[in-house]
Protein backbone atom coordinates (compact mmCIF):
# COMPACT_ATOMS: atom_id res chain seq x y z
CA UNK A 1 0.00 0.00 0.00
CA UNK A 2 2.79 2.29 0.68
CA UNK A 3 4.65 1.48 -2.66
CA UNK A 4 1.41 2.00 -4.39
CA UNK A 5 0.92 5.71 -2.80
CA UNK A 6 4.46 6.49 -3.03
CA UNK A 7 4.10 5.35 -6.63
CA UNK A 8 0.87 7.38 -7.12
CA UNK A 9 2.80 10.84 -5.95
CA UNK A 10 5.84 10.56 -7.74
CA UNK A 11 3.28 10.41 -11.17
CA UNK A 12 0.67 13.04 -10.02
CA UNK A 13 2.73 16.05 -11.44
CA UNK A 14 3.60 14.23 -14.74
CA UNK A 15 -0.33 12.92 -14.95
CA UNK A 16 -1.67 16.58 -14.01
CA UNK A 17 0.60 17.94 -16.62
CA UNK A 18 -0.40 15.53 -19.26
CA UNK A 19 -3.78 16.38 -18.66
CA UNK A 20 -3.61 19.77 -18.43
CA UNK A 21 -1.33 20.23 -21.84
CA UNK A 22 -2.63 17.32 -23.66
CA UNK A 23 -6.42 15.85 -22.57
CA UNK A 24 -7.62 19.10 -22.11
CA UNK A 25 -6.89 21.33 -25.32
CA UNK A 26 -8.17 17.72 -27.39
CA UNK A 27 -11.48 18.12 -25.33
CA UNK A 28 -11.78 22.02 -26.51
CA UNK A 29 -11.01 20.74 -30.10
CA UNK A 30 -13.71 17.88 -29.69
CA UNK A 31 -15.90 20.40 -28.28
CA UNK A 32 -15.31 22.97 -31.08
CA UNK A 33 -15.77 19.92 -33.83
CA UNK A 34 -19.72 19.60 -32.77
CA UNK A 35 -20.17 23.54 -33.11
CA UNK A 36 -20.66 25.64 -35.90
CA UNK A 37 -18.61 28.58 -37.88
CA UNK A 38 -20.05 32.07 -36.72
CA UNK A 39 -20.55 34.51 -39.51
CA UNK A 40 -17.45 36.46 -39.13
CA UNK A 41 -15.48 32.96 -38.60
CA UNK A 42 -14.50 31.13 -35.85
CA UNK A 43 -16.68 29.09 -33.77
CA UNK A 44 -20.46 29.50 -32.58
CA UNK A 45 -21.61 26.91 -30.21
CA UNK A 46 -24.41 24.40 -30.95
CA UNK A 47 -23.97 20.30 -31.17
CA UNK A 48 -24.01 19.26 -34.63
CA UNK A 49 -22.20 16.17 -36.87
CA UNK A 50 -22.06 18.62 -39.80
CA UNK A 51 -18.64 18.96 -40.20
CA UNK A 52 -17.90 15.71 -39.54
CA UNK A 53 -20.18 15.04 -42.57
CA UNK A 54 -18.18 17.63 -44.89
CA UNK A 55 -15.19 15.96 -44.33
CA UNK A 56 -15.08 14.17 -47.52
CA UNK A 57 -14.13 18.35 -48.69
CA UNK A 58 -10.54 17.35 -47.63
CA UNK A 59 -10.65 14.02 -48.86
CA UNK A 60 -7.48 14.83 -51.21
CA UNK A 61 -5.82 16.07 -48.08
CA UNK A 62 -6.33 13.46 -46.18
CA UNK A 63 -5.71 10.68 -49.33
CA UNK A 64 -2.30 12.99 -49.24
CA UNK A 65 -1.24 12.42 -45.76
CA UNK A 66 -2.71 8.56 -45.69
CA UNK A 67 -0.18 7.20 -49.05
CA UNK A 68 2.72 9.47 -48.59
CA UNK A 69 3.19 9.62 -44.21
CA UNK A 70 3.51 5.80 -44.44
CA UNK A 71 5.62 5.40 -47.90
CA UNK A 72 7.56 8.28 -46.19
CA UNK A 73 8.03 6.21 -43.19
CA UNK A 74 8.95 3.09 -44.92
CA UNK A 75 11.70 4.68 -47.42
CA UNK A 76 13.08 5.97 -44.82
CA UNK A 77 13.25 2.79 -42.67
CA UNK A 78 14.85 1.31 -45.71
CA UNK A 79 17.29 3.99 -45.93
CA UNK A 80 18.34 4.29 -41.90
CA UNK A 81 18.72 0.42 -41.23
CA UNK A 82 21.67 -0.24 -43.57
CA UNK A 83 23.25 2.56 -42.29
CA UNK A 84 22.28 2.08 -38.71
CA UNK A 85 23.70 -1.04 -38.86
CA UNK A 86 27.23 -0.02 -40.57
CA UNK A 87 27.38 2.39 -37.62
CA UNK A 88 26.78 0.11 -35.24
CA UNK A 89 28.23 -3.30 -36.43
CA UNK A 90 30.52 -1.96 -39.18
CA UNK A 91 33.11 0.95 -38.01
CA UNK A 92 35.66 1.39 -34.98
CA UNK A 93 34.38 4.47 -32.38
CA UNK A 94 36.45 6.79 -33.67
CA UNK A 95 34.71 6.85 -37.27
CA UNK A 96 31.54 5.83 -35.36
CA UNK A 97 31.66 9.10 -33.47
CA UNK A 98 32.22 11.58 -37.08
CA UNK A 99 29.76 9.49 -38.69
CA UNK A 100 26.92 9.80 -35.98
CA UNK A 101 28.03 13.61 -35.65
CA UNK A 102 27.22 13.74 -39.79
CA UNK A 103 23.44 12.28 -39.52
CA UNK A 104 22.93 15.05 -36.81
CA UNK A 105 24.29 17.70 -38.58
CA UNK A 106 20.96 18.79 -41.14
CA UNK A 107 19.42 19.19 -37.56
CA UNK A 108 21.83 21.98 -36.76
CA UNK A 109 20.38 23.75 -39.61
CA UNK A 110 16.01 25.46 -39.77
CA UNK A 111 14.21 22.95 -41.42
CA UNK A 112 13.19 25.89 -44.10
CA UNK A 113 16.56 26.52 -44.52
CA UNK A 114 16.63 22.97 -45.89
CA UNK A 115 13.44 23.31 -47.66
CA UNK A 116 14.54 26.18 -49.76
CA UNK A 117 18.06 24.10 -50.56
CA UNK A 118 15.81 21.49 -52.09
CA UNK A 119 13.67 23.68 -53.62
CA UNK A 120 16.93 24.93 -55.77
CA UNK A 121 18.03 21.38 -56.06
CA UNK A 122 14.68 19.84 -57.62
CA UNK A 123 13.79 23.00 -59.43
CA UNK A 124 14.28 23.90 -63.24
CA UNK A 125 17.82 25.28 -62.40
CA UNK A 126 18.61 22.10 -60.84
CA UNK A 127 18.55 18.40 -61.05
CA UNK A 128 15.99 18.82 -64.11
CA UNK A 129 18.45 20.79 -65.71
CA UNK A 130 21.30 18.27 -65.30
CA UNK A 131 19.06 15.36 -66.25
CA UNK A 132 17.94 17.26 -69.34
CA UNK A 133 21.66 18.73 -69.98
CA UNK A 134 22.46 14.23 -69.65
CA UNK A 135 19.79 13.85 -72.98
CA UNK A 136 16.95 12.58 -71.42
CA UNK A 137 14.17 15.36 -71.96
CA UNK A 138 12.75 17.80 -69.79
CA UNK A 139 11.61 16.31 -66.61
CA UNK A 140 9.57 18.64 -64.02
CA UNK A 141 10.38 17.33 -60.13
CA UNK A 142 9.42 20.17 -57.77
CA UNK A 143 5.83 20.56 -56.77
CA UNK A 144 5.27 16.91 -57.34
CA UNK A 145 4.69 13.91 -54.32
CA UNK A 146 8.39 13.07 -55.36
CA UNK A 147 9.61 16.38 -54.05
CA UNK A 148 7.66 16.20 -51.25
CA UNK A 149 8.72 12.24 -50.33
CA UNK A 150 12.05 13.80 -51.04
CA UNK A 151 12.01 16.56 -48.62
CA UNK A 152 9.82 14.20 -45.68
CA UNK A 153 12.52 11.29 -45.76
CA UNK A 154 15.67 13.75 -45.55
CA UNK A 155 14.09 15.54 -42.89
CA UNK A 156 13.48 12.69 -40.75
CA UNK A 157 16.01 10.48 -41.61
CA UNK A 158 18.13 11.06 -38.38
CA UNK A 159 14.99 10.27 -36.27
CA UNK A 160 15.02 7.08 -37.64
CA UNK A 161 18.64 6.20 -38.01
CA UNK A 162 19.19 7.14 -33.78
CA UNK A 163 16.68 4.11 -32.36
CA UNK A 164 17.76 2.17 -34.93
CA UNK A 165 21.42 2.31 -34.22
CA UNK A 166 20.86 2.45 -30.42
CA UNK A 167 19.48 -1.15 -30.29
CA UNK A 168 21.36 -2.18 -32.59
CA UNK A 169 24.79 -0.86 -30.72
CA UNK A 170 23.56 -3.11 -27.72
CA UNK A 171 23.57 -5.85 -29.64
CA UNK A 172 26.25 -8.60 -28.25
CA UNK A 173 28.26 -9.51 -31.47
CA UNK A 174 29.14 -13.16 -29.94
CA UNK A 175 25.08 -13.89 -30.72
CA UNK A 176 26.16 -13.38 -34.31
CA UNK A 177 29.19 -15.06 -34.03
CA UNK A 178 27.53 -18.04 -32.17
CA UNK A 179 24.94 -18.33 -34.98
CA UNK A 180 28.47 -18.52 -37.74
CA UNK A 181 29.75 -21.05 -35.09
CA UNK A 182 26.36 -23.03 -36.27
CA UNK A 183 26.73 -22.67 -39.55
CA UNK A 184 23.90 -20.27 -40.12
CA UNK A 185 25.05 -18.36 -43.23
CA UNK A 186 25.24 -14.24 -42.23
CA UNK A 187 21.87 -13.16 -43.83
CA UNK A 188 19.85 -16.52 -42.04
CA UNK A 189 22.11 -14.76 -39.06
CA UNK A 190 20.52 -11.02 -39.47
CA UNK A 191 17.41 -12.16 -40.01
CA UNK A 192 16.76 -14.67 -36.89
CA UNK A 193 19.40 -12.65 -34.63
CA UNK A 194 20.33 -9.33 -35.40
CA UNK A 195 16.90 -7.97 -36.68
CA UNK A 196 14.60 -9.26 -33.86
CA UNK A 197 16.60 -7.69 -31.57
CA UNK A 198 16.63 -4.21 -33.18
CA UNK A 199 12.57 -4.53 -33.59
CA UNK A 200 12.54 -2.27 -30.73
CA UNK A 201 14.89 0.57 -32.19
CA UNK A 202 12.59 -0.28 -35.19
CA UNK A 203 8.90 0.84 -33.84
CA UNK A 204 10.07 3.58 -31.81
CA UNK A 205 12.08 5.22 -34.82
CA UNK A 206 8.61 4.41 -37.42
CA UNK A 207 6.52 5.72 -34.82
CA UNK A 208 8.54 9.24 -34.11
CA UNK A 209 8.54 9.72 -37.78
CA UNK A 210 5.47 8.87 -38.61
CA UNK A 211 3.18 10.40 -36.16
CA UNK A 212 5.52 13.70 -37.21
CA UNK A 213 4.57 13.57 -40.59
CA UNK A 214 1.01 12.88 -40.23
CA UNK A 215 0.75 16.48 -38.61
CA UNK A 216 3.62 17.88 -41.14
CA UNK A 217 2.79 20.77 -43.45
CA UNK A 218 6.28 23.13 -44.33
CA UNK A 219 7.19 20.24 -46.34
CA UNK A 220 4.60 19.67 -48.68
CA UNK A 221 4.09 23.36 -48.55
CA UNK A 222 7.47 24.24 -49.86
CA UNK A 223 7.90 21.64 -52.32
CA UNK A 224 4.27 20.70 -52.72
CA UNK A 225 3.92 24.14 -54.20
CA UNK A 226 0.09 24.27 -53.43
CA UNK A 227 -0.45 21.07 -55.10
CA UNK A 228 0.53 18.13 -52.61
CA UNK A 229 -1.56 18.85 -49.24
CA UNK A 230 -1.05 17.25 -46.28
CA UNK A 231 -3.69 17.14 -43.41
CA UNK A 232 -1.58 20.20 -41.60
CA UNK A 233 -1.87 22.28 -44.86
CA UNK A 234 -5.94 21.91 -44.34
CA UNK A 235 -5.87 22.53 -40.32
CA UNK A 236 -3.31 25.58 -40.94
CA UNK A 237 -5.76 27.24 -43.95
CA UNK A 238 -9.12 26.72 -42.06
CA UNK A 239 -7.82 28.18 -38.52
CA UNK A 240 -5.91 30.64 -39.74
CA UNK A 241 -7.16 31.52 -43.48
CA UNK A 242 -11.04 30.74 -43.84
CA UNK A 243 -11.18 30.64 -39.64
CA UNK A 244 -13.72 28.03 -39.90
CA UNK A 245 -12.25 26.93 -36.54
CA UNK A 246 -15.51 24.07 -36.36
CA UNK A 247 -14.71 22.12 -39.51
CA UNK A 248 -10.90 22.61 -38.56
CA UNK A 249 -11.26 21.42 -35.41
CA UNK A 250 -13.45 17.91 -37.29
CA UNK A 251 -10.65 17.56 -39.43
CA UNK A 252 -7.94 17.25 -36.64
CA UNK A 253 -10.60 15.25 -34.53
CA UNK A 254 -10.17 12.78 -37.30
CA UNK A 255 -6.80 13.63 -37.71
CA UNK A 256 -5.89 12.13 -34.05
CA UNK A 257 -8.26 8.75 -34.49
CA UNK A 258 -6.74 7.28 -37.69
CA UNK A 259 -3.09 8.25 -35.49
CA UNK A 260 -4.43 6.36 -32.44
CA UNK A 261 -5.91 3.26 -34.49
CA UNK A 262 -2.47 3.31 -36.87
CA UNK A 263 0.02 3.43 -33.78
CA UNK A 264 -2.29 0.83 -32.08
CA UNK A 265 -2.41 -1.55 -34.59
CA UNK A 266 1.73 -0.61 -35.23
CA UNK A 267 2.00 -1.37 -31.81
CA UNK A 268 0.23 -4.47 -31.47
CA UNK A 269 2.25 -6.39 -34.63
CA UNK A 270 5.27 -5.41 -33.76
CA UNK A 271 4.76 -6.75 -30.06
CA UNK A 272 3.51 -9.96 -32.09
CA UNK A 273 6.87 -10.02 -34.52
CA UNK A 274 8.84 -9.36 -30.84
CA UNK A 275 7.20 -12.52 -28.87
CA UNK A 276 9.07 -15.02 -30.52
CA UNK A 277 12.17 -13.73 -28.45
CA UNK A 278 9.83 -13.13 -24.87
CA UNK A 279 8.33 -10.01 -23.95
CA UNK A 280 10.17 -6.73 -25.14
CA UNK A 281 8.89 -3.19 -23.95
CA UNK A 282 9.00 -1.77 -27.73
CA UNK A 283 9.12 1.97 -25.81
Amino acid sequence: MQRRLATSVLLAPAGLWFAVMLVLPLCFVLVFSLGERGAAGGYVPAFTFEQYANLPARGQAFLNTLILAPVGTLLALLIAYPLAYHLAQGVGPKWRTMLLILVIVPFWTSILIRSYAWIFLLGGQGVPALIEWMGFGAVRLINTRFAVLTGIVYGYLPLMVLPIYVSLERLDRRLLEASADLGAPPLRSFLQVALPLSLPGVATGCMLVFILLMGEFLIPAMLGGGKVFFIGNALVDLFLQSRNWAFGAAVAVTLVAIMLGTVTFYLMLMRRLGGARGNVDLI
